[in-house]
């Protein structure tokens, strides 16, 4: 099964920590790193804005993507949250698996 990495930004630690234990724990997620340190600069209703923010990388099955998407939509307290999923194109297959099966009951 293809896996995708999502990748999330989030305005502080805090957030991106809740964030990627809350998709771990529902199993939503296989695993989400969390990046910190990124400055993103970026335009937001006719004005470029720069902000402070930690990016969240889950890794989770092709079946699964819909429902995280969902999740971190109705979690994230931006207005417009950053959700950019990218499908793995290779990988080492036994990590794969484990992402399929850490996703499962």
């Amino acid at each position: 099964m293809p896996v995708h990495l999502v990748f999330c930004s989030c305005p502080d630690p805090d957030t991106a920590h809740r964030l990627a234990t809350t998709l771990v724990e529902e199993r939503l997620a296989a695993c989400v790193s969390q990046l910190p340190a990124m400055r993103s600069v970026y335009r937001w209703q006719g004005a470029v804005e720069q902000a402070d923010e930690v990016l969240l990388l889950a890794k989770t099955p092709a079946d699964r993507l819909p429902a995280l998407v969902e999740r971190l939509r109705a979690l994230h307290p931006y207005e417009l949250p950053e959700i950019v999923a990218v499908e793995a194109g290779a990988g080492l297959p036994a990590y794969l698996d484990w992402v399929a099966a850490a996703t499962r009951d």
